[in-house]
């Protein structure tokens, strides 16, 4: 945790008290002690520091002072999801790479089984989201949605869900790349398939949409190592003004 980061309704009067899995590394990890200034923060709100003001045992209470914006998410997701253990390993790495709204949407190739799983509910995935943030020092938690009906959603909803400048699909086969991408183009959306990938359909019609291809080469790569790949590149090449030629 490089940020202890709390709910709005934890924090009373500028102080917060706090036990579990925060207060432990707190005091386990950081070695806290009473007058140490910790780096603290509050969900989809500021960030700044807390300062130990007692410890109660295994509980601490800090008085927080929260007076600087938190990094804005710079990209959306379209995800066709994996396996549910996969998921759950990948979501709190979306949210420290700095991932806003995330779409699950029901691509042909995802197994139908995983509309039935539990982390689809907001108190088992919310913990996964709040974990990443705090290793990223970050306090925006994504917004996670469900669309089965892809096709549907695309036609109807994307647009008015989604007014970016810069779309791009991810694609193995992909037989150009991303032109002119800039920091100042936009938030981006990503598209990123099932392990089984996109069909030669869904592809066409995100490029109706107006979603370029991008690929990072032609071996097959899980969905979790991807999408992390495709962030870190993305990312970089918004920041630096890079370009992506047809190869």
């Amino acid at each position: 945790m490089n940020r202890i980061l709390f709910e709005k309704d934890e924090i009373t009067g500028g102080v917060a008290t706090f036990d579990g899995v925060r207060a432990e590394h707190v005091l386990g990890v950081l070695h806290g002690e009473v007058g140490q200034v910790l780096k603290t923060g509050e969900l989809d709100g500021p960030v700044g520091t807390g300062e130990i003001t007692a410890i109660d045992g295994r509980r601490v209470t800090v008085r927080v002072t929260h007076d600087s914006e938190a990094p804005a998410p710079w990209v959306d997701l379209v995800l066709a999801p994996p396996r549910p253990r996969v998921m759950k390993r990948l979501l709190p790495q979306l949210a420290a790479m700095g991932v806003g709204r995330i779409v699950l949407v029901g691509a042909k190739k995802v197994e139908k089984d995983f509309w039935g799983a539990t982390l689809l509910k907001e108190p088992v995935y919310r913990p996964l989201l709040i974990d990443g943030l705090m290793q990223a020092g970050t306090s925006a938690v994504p917004v996670i949605s469900v669309e089965r009906n892809f096709r549907k959603w695309l036609a109807e909803k994307l647009d008015g869900e989604f007014p970016t400048e810069y779309r791009v699909v991810a694609h193995p086969y992909a037989a150009g790349g991303v032109h002119a991408l800039k920091a100042s183009a936009g938030r981006l959306l990503l598209a990123i398939g099932p392990e089984g990938g996109w069909t030669d359909d869904e592809v066409a019609r995100l490029e109706e949409k107006g979603f370029s291809r991008f690929s990072l080469g032609q071996r097959i790569l899980r969905t979790d190592t991807a999408a992390i790949a495709l962030l870190a590149v993305l990312d970089c090449a918004g920041k630096n003004m890079l370009y992506f030629e047809p190869s």
